[in-house]
């Protein structure tokens, strides 16, 4: 190789390695997450427990039907919340007294949808007693399909009338 070749390759090699030496770390920067949203009071914030006057006004115990899914008396994960809201004001007002209505769609035998609508009933009465509400606040009384919200015949109606109706007969 002749001397020129060699000046230039030395020279590309060293103006390289003096590149690559004056790269500094990259550090990748921590991924930033939102903070959680605040919590959503669901109980008044006076004295902390539910008056009668909350049945009315308050988002979580407005709500008084737990839907369910065909053929079955699991309370489904998003009526948890529902159930919990409605325990708190048994625990809160001893003397409340609730009637958990079973309901269920059209299919089925009257005698089956009547069982149906019983059990039902009875998982959301289990709940409640569970968050510590009362036996003694509960009674459980199935409809079974007598009493549709819906009359039309197809799924989004019949998922209507698959339900559980919380009445209070006291406050």
């Amino acid at each position: 190789m002749n001397k020129t070749v060699r000046i230039t390759l030395a020279a590309l090699l060293s103006v390289g390695l003096a590149a690559c030496a004056s790269k500094q770390a990259v550090k990748p920067q921590p991924e930033q997450t939102p903070p959680p949203p605040p919590p959503v009071a669901t109980a008044p914030v006076a004295s902390g427990k539910y008056t009668p006057a909350d049945l009315d006004t308050d988002p979580c115990l407005r709500q008084r039907s737990i839907y369910f899914d065909f053929d079955k008396a699991d309370i489904k994960p998003q009526f948890q919340q529902i159930v919990a809201c409605q325990a708190k004001y048994l625990v809160d007002r001893p003397e409340a007294r609730m009637t958990l209505e079973g309901n269920t769609d059209e299919r089925g035998t009257r005698e089956y949808n009547l069982g149906l609508g019983e059990r039902r009933a009875k998982s959301v009465a289990s709940a409640l007693e569970a968050l510590g509400a009362s036996a003694g606040q509960i009674t459980v009384v199935s409809y079974g399909k007598e009493r549709p919200v819906c009359r039309e015949h197809n799924e989004t109606c019949w998922a209507k009338n698959r339900r559980v109706d919380i009445v209070y007969t006291a406050k």
